[in-house]
């Protein structure tokens, strides 16, 4: 969502957010701004649109100083416009705010200060906590006890970097429900909402606790609790490759990840897989699980469908009843959770809101939390009882590619090691399932030297309208993530449907321009796959199978096919999916779309 930089220190400023603001960029915004204390004032150059835009601004208005906070925005209340964007100012610009998150009780504090005299400029939530936060500066407070007593009355999320024109020495950060953390340097301090906007200045961070407030000045941080005692913060080491973050020579940083996945996935399972048993990473769930009488999968779109695959592993390996629920529908459905409930969250940022909402109801109810992040020192990481990484390093395209794949790679090693423990998977049947797994790192680069095939398809089928994506079992979990994909980066209308269930309704969309692509790989539901092709097919529709080598029980049920290598059913939704990003990626591309910025769209969602 929106992104958050702040600099104090002995250099110009703004080159330094600018920097930062440009790696945020990822997760997706509509504006851009930054506030710099300059000749004894705070002065503002925002504007909509790409921070390209900001940039130019900034020649023709150029700012110079030592502290300064810049942001991004996505855009919630109020539309895309100069005055709409960050950051925002109370009265003569005394104090600049920049947010990320939603202030629900914005309309009642907003009338509350009208009352008192504060006219508003802008139609966002945001701007309230500018004149709040000057409002109570006024009645006599000191700066931090004004933001602390701002705070207290805000309700909703929010990750804050606050500046005021009477103290050019220090910047106010606080958080609740959305990201935040310090940056640790020599002679200079950072603010960020994700750790790829500092990484070129430092790699020793704080990450800020729930209701925590720092006061960050040049020379040193001091941090809060939310009844203002003083806390002892540890220092994280950020060990990413700033390499990592960048493109690499590939055209969208999308292209670079799906490349990358053998290695993520390699990376996510060598160091689990050890002779005789699943070692996670010192999770001692252990024995435990023979306690727990129910599990729930929860995340959000395609972490979710990573946890699908993981519910259907976990039954079939454990005989455990699972249920997947998306995030967004958890808390309010009343789930029956108890002391003998395992709640597995997925997130890639560590971050979700929704999410991360799930797991305090899951351990305000007394149950398990096991989460499967991928950024280490993440709220959701922090908050659960256990913590399952994967390794797929930064992921700056919004689309997930090699973060889904580490995740799928995380359901078979924690649904086999579930089974392990439950005496559920002998020993000759791990081995099995081993040398299975250690394959797939070299079968998806198998995959990806045939990518010019799926490119070629991409061309082919370039003007379809309307792409349904059918298939089996696991085959139907990979059809949801492919539609998702084709959606998110082609603006394509597609929906993902369970094969046998076309001729119950769906089937009387189906027509000649129609696009079937058709998801073929679990062996023992292959002929019932290939009958609803076939049906398919009959009414006109354009068949694009996805299938294993020497499939030829397909016949001509396909126009097109593109093969995978041959592997248990199990693991082959891992890399039926491969083409699948492929393919969205080229349609999306041939079609002109900026492929790692989708329209609408944002990298972390970290409000509901």
């Amino acid at each position: 969502m929106c992104g958050i930089v702040g600099y104090i220190g002995n250099k110009d400023a703004v080159p330094i957010l600018i920097y930062g603001l440009s790696k945020l960029e990822y997760r997706g915004y509509d504006s851009a701004g930054v506030a710099v204390y300059s000749k004894d004032s705070v002065d503002i150059v925002k504007t909509k649109g790409r921070l390209a835009f900001l940039e130019d601004r900034l020649l023709q208005n150029p700012l110079y100083g030592n502290l300064g906070i810049g942001h991004t925005r996505w855009a919630t209340h109020g539309a895309p416009s100069d005055i709409n964007s960050h950051p925002h100012v109370s009265k003569k610009n005394k104090f600049a705010v920049v947010h990320n998150g939603i202030i629900e009780n914005y309309m009642h504090l907003k009338d509350e200060l009208k009352a008192a005299g504060y006219s508003f400029a802008s139609d966002t939530d945001t701007e309230t906590v500018a004149h709040l936060i000057d409002f109570y500066y006024k009645e006599g407070l000191t700066f931090e006890d004004a933001v602390f007593k701002a705070i207290e009355r805000i309700e909703g999320s929010y990750a804050l970097a606050i500046m005021c024109e009477d103290f050019p020495d220090k910047i106010i950060a606080a958080r609740k429900d959305s990201p935040l953390i310090i940056g640790l340097g020599e002679d200079e301090n950072f603010v960020a909402s994700d750790v790829t906007a500092i990484l070129n200045y430092t790699r020793n961070v704080h990450f800020l606790g729930e209701k925590e407030v720092a006061v960050v000045k040049k020379d040193s941080v001091e941090v809060f609790d939310k009844d203002k005692n003083k806390i002892s913060k540890e220092i994280s080491r950020i060990d990413w490759d700033i390499e990592a973050a960048e493109k690499g020579g590939y055209d969208y940083f999308m292209l670079k990840e799906i490349n990358e996945q053998a290695k993520v996935v390699r990376d996510t399972l060598a160091p689990r897989l050890k002779e005789s048993h699943i070692e996670l990473d010192g999770i001692n769930i252990g024995k435990k699980i023979k306690n727990i009488n129910k599990i729930y999968m929860v995340a959000c779109g395609t972490a979710f469908y990573a946890s699908l695959i993981g519910k259907s592993l976990i039954e079939k390996y454990c005989r455990i009843p699972v249920i997947a629920e998306v995030a967004s529908e958890f808390r309010y459905n009343n789930p029956l959770i108890d002391e003998s409930s395992l709640v597995i969250l997925v997130s890639q940022s560590g971050e979700t809101a929704d999410t991360l909402a799930a797991l305090r109801l899951a351990k305000s109810k007394s149950a398990r939390v096991l989460a499967v992040v991928n950024v280490v020192g993440s709220t959701i990481a922090r908050e659960a009882d256990d913590v399952l990484y994967t390794h797929a390093g930064p992921e700056i395209a919004v689309a997930s590619t090699k973060a889904f794949s580490a995740q799928v790679a995380a359901m078979y090693l924690v649904a086999i090691h579930f089974g392990m423990e439950l005496d559920k998977i002998l020993e000759k049947e791990y081995c099995e399932y081993k040398t299975e797994l250690e394959k797939l790192p070299s079968l998806i680069d198998n995959i990806l030297t045939k990518s010019h095939n799926i490119e070629e398809l991409a061309g082919k089928y370039l003007d379809v309208k309307n792409v349904f994506y059918i298939g089996r079992g696991l085959d139907l979990i990979i059809s949801y993530e492919g539609s998702l994909k084709l959606k998110e980066l082609a603006y394509i209308h597609s929906e993902a449907y369970a094969a046998g269930e076309l001729k119950h309704g769906p089937i009387a969309l189906i027509e000649d321009s129609t696009l079937i692509i058709g998801n073929a790989t679990v062996e023992n539901l292959l002929e019932k796959t290939i009958s609803n092709l076939k049906e398919c097919k009959a009414r006109g529709a354009k068949v694009l199978a996805i299938a294993m080598d020497d499939c030829e029980a397909l016949g001509d049920a396909a126009d097109d096919v593109f093969f995978i290598p041959r592997i248990k059913s199990e693991f082959a939704p891992l890399l039926a999916n491969i083409p699948q990003q492929v393919f969205a990626y080229y349609m999306a591309y041939l079609l002109g779309h900026d492929v790692d910025k989708p329209r609408n769209l944002a990298k972390s969602v970290t409000v509901e």
